[in-house]
């Protein structure tokens, strides 16, 4: 075996980097929802009366704006779930992969030294014997 074809240096390095940025994601989904809700609230209602309506404040009704943000939120925090959830899968699907290749190029390496060191197997019969002898 002339060497390794995956580094388990580079790959716990890769692994933590992403491992990083996965938390950073992680992060940002939690706050999803709050910060979609608290940007409905700021976008204010439409008043057919003359002007704007305010920031949502106290027993204001939401606004269109805020209605579309609040329904885009709702609907897609499934998929937000999802991508942190499959995040984790990969990097976990990542690890168990490269922890099994290397266990796999030991045990192969194992398994050519011990043949290697196995006595030879002579055969001493002559060229064109039976192999199975007389009949």
């Amino acid at each position: 075996m002339t060497g390794w074809d995956i580094d388990p240096e580079g790959v716990q390095g890769v692994l933590e980097a992403a491992g990083e940025r996965a938390s950073d994601l992680e992060g940002w989904g939690e706050h999803y929802g709050s910060t979609l809700e608290s940007a409905a609230a700021a976008a204010g209602t439409l008043s057919f009366e003359g002007g704007g309506g305010g920031g949502g404040g106290e027993g204001e009704g939401v606004g269109l704006v805020g209605l579309a943000l609040s329904q885009f939120a709702e609907n897609t925090r499934g998929d937000v779930m999802y991508i942190g959830a499959r995040i984790g899968k990969s990097l976990e699907g990542a690890y168990n992969a490269a922890v099994a290749y290397l266990e796999g190029d030991e045990a192969m390496a194992a398994e050519a030294q011990r043949l290697a060191l196995l006595a030879p197997v002579l055969d001493l019969r002559a060229p064109g014997e039976d192999p199975n002898g007389p009949v």
